[in-house]
């Protein structure tokens, strides 16, 4: 039964990723359409980037922790792609420059967001195959 809250925590810290994400596409999208300002975006995107990072990582150490190594290996490369953008100073989107990488930034959360929903409907399977094999 213990593995099904871990598998539950997990899910709702990747629930958590996706609204992080999608609100940094939002404030792209509401940017790309003139609805907010340039600082005002990249402070509102900038203000979630190191949350998302930690959170990450927590849940990287999690899957370690709780000895679901598989897993872990999935959140290596996008937690290994955030580490390496950190370590570079390229995490943070600037002000001055938003308009002209705007594309790119977009491209660039939506395969985060494609890679989070994978590794979100593979903790959703792992948790209900754990729920039906504790009910046997």
């Amino acid at each position: 039964m213990g593995d099904v809250w871990a598998w539950a925590l997990f899910f709702f810290i990747l629930i958590a990723l996706v609204i992080m994400l999608v609100y940094q596409l939002m404030c792209l999208t509401d940017l790309e359409f003139d609805y907010i300002n340039p600082y005002d975006s990249a402070s509102r995107i900038n203000n979630v980037v190191l949350p998302e990072i930690i959170t990450e990582g927590v849940l990287c150490l999690l899957f370690l922790l709780t000895g679901h190594w598989v897993m872990s290996l999935f959140c290596l490369p996008y937690l290994y792609y955030n580490v390496m953008l950190y370590l570079k100073k390229k995490h943070l989107v600037d002000v001055t420059e938003i308009f002209n990488l705007l594309n790119w930034e977009k491209k660039q959360r939506l395969f985060k967001l494609g890679y989070v929903i994978l590794l979100l409907f593979m903790s959703l399977f792992w948790m209900i195959y754990n729920a039906l094999e504790d009910d046997e």
